[in-house]
């Protein structure tokens, strides 16, 4: 099965309006980072999200429920120049042996004002890439599961130590930038059907030795918000003995690894729309292979579309709480190219429907449903000590499940 999924980008730009819109302050995390918090100093924040969901396999027809992760975030107001940001998560309930929990800082950082329009960070944090991985609330996406290809192609959370810089144009209302410095990908980690996802550090004993930059264009205009990110970086992190014994270079960039998406989103009160694409290039894939034997691919890429219907702004307009009906079509293939030394598996190549509600009572609070709907090719034996959709049923190209939840963010 070959699945082709392109966006033009330019082709949904023309439909961009001409008035200025920001971002919303939906927690007091929010705020302290707008610079709304109390004016006096030594002012802290106590904030934080979390989720829930059973899933309901209907192929196999098993369920699961899981509290997929609660996230406390603690900041702190040092001076009108200088602030405190620390979120710790706890995923999957608990951490003991034979569970999948896991406990982590998802970010632990300063910031540095140094003016209303630019500031600077540095510690652990979420680099400006993709839709979801510096916003990733329950409450700022449809369906229970973030975006497949913000899992899959962008490693979403990702997060790694360095320092950034932020700033908006005072020329371009509405234009905001952003670049980075930080730790790269570790390569040997890297896993066949999880692109580079393990290859992240988040924090735990980074290489240093090898490093990555990325930047971000992000703008607001009208009811859009229209952005463009890249990220390319050095996954080796060995010193030059190590890395001629298993055939890699070493240097800051060497094994690069690059990262490149755009993506558009609308929104007014009745509806929403929004597209993304990313492509992730590894040119060394056949060195890492032969170094490794991940069975790594060349080139990986995904995208989708979502639109979404306020269904309760049509039959009351002042109303505080919200139903949106929503569909997103997603497309990725986690080998779409492959060096000479690897082997390919079409059950990587993937296009994901999600349908369902989203309904939220009060700011802060959504309950969720949802249908999803994915069809793979076939995948290859060899690759596989069990079947990869279930080791108890027949494998299938075509395999669906229902989601219930709730998520919330304060």
């Amino acid at each position: 099965m070959k699945i082709e999924f392109k966006i033009s980008l330019a082709t949904l730009l023309i439909f961009a309006g001409v008035t200025y819109s920001s971002a919303q302050i939906l927690t007091k995390e929010d705020s302290l980072s707008a610079g709304l918090t109390g004016r006096t100093n030594n002012y802290s924040v106590l904030s934080g999200y979390g989720e829930a969901k059973v899933n309901y396999d209907l192929g196999s027809k098993t369920g699961t429920a899981n509290l997929t992760r609660n996230v406390m975030f603690f900041g702190h107001k040092f001076s009108n120049n200088v602030f405190f940001f620390s979120e710790l998560e706890l995923e999957n309930a608990k951490v003991a042996s034979g569970t999948k929990g896991e406990i982590s800082m998802e970010q632990f950082f300063l910031k540095f004002s140094l003016n209303p329009s630019n500031y600077i960070i540095t510690g652990l944090f979420t680099p400006r890439i993709g839709l979801i991985n510096e916003n990733h609330l329950s409450t700022t996406f449809n369906g229970n599961d973030r975006p497949f290809i913000e899992q899959k192609v962008i490693p979403s959370t990702w997060r790694e130590i360095g320092v950034a810089y932020y700033g908006s144009s005072n020329k371009i209302r509405g234009l905001n930038y952003s670049t980075a410095l930080f730790n790269g990908l570790n390569s040997k980690n890297f896993a066949f059907g999880s692109g580079i996802r393990k290859g992240r550090m988040a924090g735990s004993y980074a290489p240093a030795s090898n490093i990555a930059i990325s930047g971000a264009l992000l703008y607001y205009i009208g009811n859009f918000r229209i952005q463009y990110s890249s990220y390319f970086g050095g996954s080796a992190g060995l010193d030059k003995k190590e890395s001629d014994s298993l055939g890699l270079k070493s240097g800051a960039f060497a094994t690069p690894i690059s990262l490149n998406e755009a993506n558009i989103r609308f929104s007014n009160s009745l509806y929403e729309w929004k597209a993304m694409l990313a492509v992730i290039k590894i040119s060394d894939a056949e060195k890492i292979n032969k170094a490794y034997k991940s069975n790594t691919p060349e080139i990986i890429y995904g995208g989708y579309v979502e639109a979404g219907l306020h269904l309760l702004y049509l039959i009351n307009k002042d109303s505080k709480k919200d139903l949106t009906v929503f569909s997103r079509l997603e497309s990725l293939d986690l080998n779409y190219k492959i060096p000479t030394n690897a082997f390919k598996d079409d059950y990587q190549n993937q296009l994901i429907s999600i349908s369902g509600i989203t309904f939220a009572p009060t700011k802060g609070v959504v309950i969720k449903a949802d249908y999803v709907w994915q069809k793979t090719g076939k995948y290859n034996q060899s690759l596989y000590k069990t079947n990869p959709y279930s080791a108890t049923l027949p494998f299938n190209t075509t395999n669906s499940y229902v989601n219930i939840g709730f998520g919330y963010s304060f």
